[in-house]
Formats: C-alpha cells, structure tokens, sequence
C-alpha cells in the first residue's frame, strides 16, 4: 500500500512541476496553474471534531443530507464524527470535505 502512495505522491509532484514549467512559459494560464495546485494537493487530516464543523457550521446539515452529498452512507459519516470509530475521512471524501470547508456546500451543487 505505502509504494502505491509514494507512486501516486510522485505522479502528482511531477504534473505540478510539468504544470509550473508550462505556466512559466505562458502555456498555462494563472488561474489554470491554481486549478492544477489545487487538485494535486493532499487533504489535510479531518479529525471527528473538524468533521462536525463543517457539517454543523459550513454545510449546515443533518448527517443524512450529509451524506448524500457526498455519496457516503450516514454510518461513515458517524464514524468520521466518533472519536472513538477510528475510521477517518481520505481519498475522494476527504478532497471533497476540503472543498466545502474551503468553499461551502455550494461548490458540491451543480
């Protein structure tokens, strides 16, 4: 599992890197550059606390609703918010909790 992260963390050092160069040569556009910066960065670590915040205080909603914005079951969503589960937040989930901490739920509303 470890070397499936070290490849992965590698591959998106270097799409920034091949990013940044293309920027710099006036083939990216800045606003571009930001949008390459922002999906090769790791989410930070949600810990249960964090979790109910932006529920509570940025999404506004029960953990059902919760829940089904971001496609996970209301049982994931608890144990995210049960400091005792131990079952923490990552991948896909953890990127889209950092976009609506970021900016609100809105951003998840197409």
């Amino acid at each position: 599992m470890s070397r499936k992260i070290s490849e992965d963390a590698r591959m998106l050092r270097e799409l920034l890197e091949t990013a940044e160069s293309l920027s710099s040569y006036g083939v990216m556009s800045t606003p571009e550059l930001g949008r390459v910066r922002a999906l090769c960065q790791e989410p930070p670590e949600y810990t249960p606390d964090r979790v109910i915040e932006i529920r509570t205080s940025k999404a506004r909603m029960s953990q059902a609703v919760f829940a089904t914005f971001l496609n996970v079951s209301v049982s994931t969503v608890q144990k995210w918010e049960s400091p005792t589960a131990g079952k923490r937040p990552s991948g896909a989930a953890a990127k889209l909790l950092q976009l609506v901490e970021i900016k609100g739920i809105e951003a998840l509303i197409i």
